[in-house]
């Protein structure tokens, strides 16, 4: 049958390929420690507080010494909200079903990382996190199931570093980077024949794993004894993702459901992840206050469209044509005590989906604002834990997705947000 032959199934790879999971605009996961929420991750390349500096510069262990450990994790849970608004299915007729409930899903993004100061001037690094991650799930049959109903993509990020010391202001940093995605989408595919129209779904499933390597420079000035200045760079990666797309009878009556057997093929795609660079700002305004800034560039232009190739099942693309973002943050700390430090920060954060006509259900992403406030408790000098939540109010997002005439058009619009909560604890041996 045509229809199970053609199936368009590449609208959920946006986030297979690379998850919202912070919530990060776009697909990517910001939250690489803990320790940097309270401050809406302002000054996260040049604060270098503990050993999750390997992430965000790693020429921010050049201030770490001895041997530094730090572990946390955040747990993140948006909410995605659709209100239909004059949806169609594939043959242009009113949809079926219902909004699909609320599709945000919890999510946890865990990190370690450990540095040593190998000489007063060179010190060797490891990092382990998980840079992308997403999940989004609808109630099955909902009105934009032939778009997607249920996706989910996990990450690992291994990021082995080095620093070097230049001299008393000067810090340099080189790291290397290996990936691996994994990606689990599920959807309905309809069923029309021209005879007698829509007939109904089948299900479709695609599994994809995919793994490459990257790379990310960092530099860190002290530019007085109270202000310091970090640069980072973080670079593209590319991925060839294979695995296996299945699909299945979900609710098409005989006769017709006769020609529709359980299939399975291979499946394989291709995309270049988005490259990122940050310039922040560290300073001392006195012996009790701290602030902090950042200003970071996301080069989502990278994908302007996926295509995935399920072989005896077809080929199919999506059009997203997403746009580079970028993303400012404010924060200061408080030392109240030498035990207890307070925190907060703002930011801005820019969504590199920007027109509703390419805004994929699988990521219903919009414009964002951070708040956020923390805490970080010394045990002594060489032990600290940190708390950090921020709460991400986020622009509402309209959707006509009309780009697949196979899959119908998604009409409506999305309210948003989301909570994010962590623990960091970190030790210097």
């Amino acid at each position: 049958m045509k229809a199970a032959r053609s199936l368009p199934i590449v609208s959920a790879i946006v986030l297979s390929l690379g998850p919202d999971g912070a919530h990060a605009a776009g697909f990517q996961l910001l939250e690489q420690n803990a320790s940097g929420i309270g401050n809406s991750y302002a000054g996260s390349a040049a604060i270098a507080e503990n050993a999750s500096t390997i992430f965000f510069n790693p020429a921010g262990m050049t201030r770490l010494p001895g041997v530094n450990v730090s572990a946390g994790a955040a747990a993140i849970r948006p909410s995605f909200r659709f209100s239909n608004l004059g949806s169609t299915g594939p043959t242009g007729t009113p949809s079926t079903g219902g909004d699909g409930g609320d599709a945000g899903s919890l999510g946890v993004a865990p990190n370690a990382y450990i540095s040593w100061e190998a000489s007063p001037d060179w010190h060797l690094g490891l990092g382990v996190g998980a840079p992308f991650g997403l999940m989004t799930e609808y109630d099955q049959g909902w009105t934009g199931r032939h778009h997607s109903e249920e996706f989910s993509v996990q990450s690992i990020n291994i990021n082995p570093s080095v620093a070097y010391k230049v001299n008393d202001r000067l810090s340099i940093g080189a790291g290397v980077s290996w990936m691996q995605l994994d990606a689990d989408y599920r959807r309905a595919t309809a069923v029309v024949l021209p005879a007698f129209g829509y007939l109904g779904d089948i299900d479709t499933r695609v599994e994809m794993k995919g793994d490459a390597w990257g790379w990310n420079l960092g530099l860190l000035y002290q530019l007085s004894a109270d202000t310091r200045l970090g640069l980072s760079y973080r670079s593209k990666v590319k991925i060839d993702a294979d695995g296996t797309t299945r699909v299945r009878n979900r609710n098409v009556p005989a006769p017709a459901s006769a020609l529709i057997p359980a299939t399975s093929v291979n499946a394989s795609a291709t995309v270049e992840l988005a490259d990122t660079a940050i310039f922040s700002i560290v300073h001392d305004l006195n012996s009790q206050w701290q602030l902090l800034a950042d200003v970071s560039w996301t080069g989502w232009s990278s994908i302007r469209s996926l295509d995935i190739d399920s072989g005896a099942l077809g080929t199919d693309s999506l059009d997203l044509r997403l746009r580079d973002t970028w993303r400012v943050a404010l924060g200061a700390n408080y030392k109240f005590n030498r035990q207890w430090t307070f925190k907060g920060g703002l930011a801005w954060d820019q969504s590199p989906v920007h027109d509703a006509r390419y805004r994929p259900t699988s990521l219903p992403d919009g414009d964002r604002y951070w708040v956020s406030i923390g805490a970080q408790y010394n045990f002594n000098d060489r032990t600290s834990v940190d708390v950090g939540y921020a709460h991400l109010f986020m622009k509402n997002a309209d959707i006509g997705n009309d780009t697949d005439p196979a899959k119908g058009t998604v009409r409506g619009h999305y309210k948003s947000n989301a909570n994010i909560i962590g623990l960091q604890v970190s030790h210097r041996f």
